[in-house]
């Protein structure tokens, strides 16, 4: 072996060393934190991981339930247990772009000299929660477009960056047809989870009857600080990824596609998820190994992540609706391809 060499393989074991060093670590951390929301949120272990999941990737997810579900709650004690700057925005049909990014204001100083100043909007925030998203209005929805995806905002022709990290937890009530606006295809890919929240079962639902009714109120503690998040999510970037599991996140992700899916599924798909999945599907895994206490993904991570990755970057035709297939079904039917 060549001196060069040998130092090549030394200077690769202390890499391999440094990423479990900080694995353990941040693994730790993320425990913490996970039990910390746990005190908090009830009945909702798995809702919870995912949310926890997308934030160690430094995405964006989109929650979709029923009233009552504790959507809200569950963002603002992820706030306060994740150490980030958390705001709320209600979208509302009269909601207004401005009222998101913010707006220049026209100041007069002493000398009677006037110039315009930038106020900030509620966007910058490290944790936005932005509630009801599909009750506004497609310009408003719009405003987020370039936050999710650059991390930074342009108004009036100036680029403003946003704090980091910077997520967007968007609930969405599935019930309500009346005053609102679908989400565009573009706006949903920016989402790195779709996250459905089911109704608690009956023992979680007893616990939270006995927590939130009496005279004493749990509050959220913290767990972790900005900082720790920023580098847990490093680490995830950093996670090896076996062959294996990037050739399932292919075969997955573009067997979704009617271009490129066997022709029993390609004529009930009638679009399917771009590029961005599979980057989705790449991160989620790491970040899930990182979650349960291990050092890399399996080919389980991607099976368990599927749909909540690909449910909200497809659409079936109309024949296939019409015959009772659902996106669940059909991702799960791919899921049982990988073998």
């Amino acid at each position: 072996m060549s001196q060069a060499q040998g130092a090549t393989d030394a200077r690769a074991t202390d890499l391999d060393a440094a990423i479990v060093r900080g694995a353990e670590a941040i693994g730790a951390h993320v425990a913490g934190a996970r039990a910390a929301i746990g005190e908090i949120i009830f009945g909702q272990q798995k809702v919870v991981d995912y949310a926890l999941l997308t934030v160690l990737c430094g995405g964006h997810a989109l929650l979709v339930g029923v009233p009552g579900l504790a959507k809200t709650k569950l963002v603002d004690t992820m706030g306060t247990v994740l150490g980030l700057d958390a705001r709320r925005v209600q979208f509302t049909p009269d909601l207004m772009p401005s009222d998101i990014l913010g707006s220049e204001v026209l100041d007069e100083d002493a000398h009677g000299k006037r110039s315009f100043r930038f106020v900030r909007g509620p966007v910058f925030a490290q944790l936005l929660m932005a509630d009801e998203i599909n009750r506004a209005s497609p310009r408003t929805q719009s405003a987020l477009l370039q936050a999710m995806q650059e991390y930074h905002v342009t108004v009036a022709g100036v680029r403003h960056d946003l704090p980091r990290p910077f997520h967007v937890l968007a609930t969405q009530n599935p019930l309500e047809q009346e005053g609102t606006y679908p989400l565009p295809e573009a706006q949903l890919d920016r989402f790195l989870l779709q996250i459905d929240v089911d109704y608690p079962d009956r023992e979680a639902e007893r616990r939270i009857l006995l927590a939130t009714t009496g005279a004493d109120e749990v509050k959220p503690r913290p767990a972790l600080s900005s900082d720790d998040l920023l580098s847990a999510q490093r680490l995830v970037r950093r996670l090896p990824v076996g062959e294996s599991v990037v050739e399932a996140i292919l075969d997955l992700v573009r067997a979704a596609r009617p271009e490129t899916a066997d022709k029993g599924f390609a004529e009930k798909i009638a679009w399917g998820p771009g590029p961005r999945a599979s980057q989705a599907l790449m991160l989620a895994v790491r970040a899930r190994a990182l979650l349960d206490g291990r050092f890399a993904p399996s080919i389980d991570d991607v099976a368990a992540l599927a749909e909540p990755v690909l449910k909200h970057r497809m659409a079936l035709t109309f024949a296939a609706r019409s015959d009772g297939e659902t996106l669940s079904g059909l991702v799960a039917r791919l899921v049982e391809r990988l073998g």
